[in-house]
């Protein structure tokens, strides 16, 4: 049994002004007609059952879920009260998952906002990885990288085994310098943030590796029992220790396995990356919006007016009914930078 977690908990700061907290980026519509969660709960349809997909989320965004995923059970969206990281958020959704399925069902997990233009490889990259699972391996798939990205994590491969590379190390966003050394060292992969494992292995790396999560979900489990799953576990989760799986687990574990992928792949975290992967006008420009262009080159633009560039390049243009963003290409990861003197300023209206 393949069971897959869409975590669509986030609230996609780097996509502002589009992304909002009433509607953060995994809702929107960025590369297609249908929003990102669409896009990604579609591209499962061949692997797994639909009564199988569940999704973890923010309990400010679950009526989003509903809305934007219908045919998917009520009971399948599982309601995160706080936002907590990775970790909290895998182990609330395998705890929930594990009062339903067996031990050796596998668990695909998956962010709600990524780009994957080559569906089919990416489904047959689901095989070898269900095996490597089977030996009780964490399993994680590594990018192929095509040029030395600073904004991506990576992993380190070791020797080949089967269904896969043993993992040597994770390594955090690099500097530029260092992302050519892994990208020169030709064994580097971008993390991209899935993962596949048994459900029994995954509750025993908690145990292994983060007993406190283990000891708040024995409390949590009591007033499952006694109250339902819908049952307020508010309290208990918020002290949940704020980590990323990966540090929390991954980074410490023995048995871990990264499969290589190469399925034109983009975790599309910001407007940077979403120009890259837009198709572009013969100057390199993306516009999204009625325009007229003079000797201008290399910018994104998204309006609903009209807009109209003469003499700039290298400019990223999004102009909502509240907000107008102007960056810099280069400049346009400190976005979230923005959201934080806003937050800061308390300009909520604004979020």
């Amino acid at each position: 049994m393949l069971i897959a977690v869409i975590m669509a908990g986030g609230t996609g700061k780097r996509f502002w002004p589009l992304s909002r907290q009433e509607n953060p980026k995994q809702f929107l519509k960025i590369s297609s007609d249908l929003s990102m969660i669409q896009v990604t709960a579609k591209r499962l349809e061949k692997a797994v059952k639909a009564e199988n997909i569940f999704v973890v989320t923010a309990a400010s965004q679950a009526h989003l879920v509903q809305e934007h995923l219908p045919c998917l059970p009520k009971e399948n969206i599982i309601v995160e009260p706080e936002g907590m990281n990775t970790a909290p958020a895998i182990a609330l959704s395998t705890y929930y998952i594990a009062r339903k399925y067996k031990s050796t069902d596998k668990m695909f997990v998956l962010p709600a906002d990524q780009e994957i233009i080559d569906v089919d490889n990416f489904l047959e990259t689901l095989v070898p990885a269900e095996k490597a699972a089977e030996d009780n391996n964490l399993v994680t798939f590594g990018i192929t990288p095509h040029y030395p990205a600073t904004g991506y994590g990576y992993i380190e491969a070791g020797k080949a085994i089967e269904n896969g590379h043993e993992i040597l190390n994770f390594k955090e966003k690099p500097d530029s310098e260092t992302a050519e050394f892994f990208i020169n060292s030709g064994n580097y992969y971008w993390n991209s943030g899935m993962f596949m494992w048994e459900l029994g292995v995954i509750k025993r790396a908690y145990e292994d590796y983060l007993p406190k999560i283990v000891k708040l979900f024995k409390d949590i489990e009591i007033k499952w029992d006694k109250e339902g799953l819908s049952a307020d576990i508010s309290e208990l989760y918020a002290k949940m220790p704020r980590i990323p799986v990966d540090i929390g687990i991954l980074e410490q574990a023995d048995r871990r396995v990264v499969i290589p992928v190469d399925y034109d792949w983009s975790d599309v975290g910001g407007w940077k990356a979403l120009y890259d992967m837009s198709a572009k006008d013969e100057f390199g420009n993306v516009l999204k919006c009625e325009s007229e262009i003079l000797d201008s080159s290399s910018c994104y633009v998204h309006s609903n007016k009209l807009v109209s560039l003469i003499g700039v390049n290298n400019l990223i243009v999004v102009d909502t009914d509240d907000v107008l963003l102007i960056a810099d290409t280069s400049s346009s990861e400190r976005v979230k930078e923005i959201v934080t003197v806003l937050e800061a300023n308390k300009k909520h209206h604004y979020l």
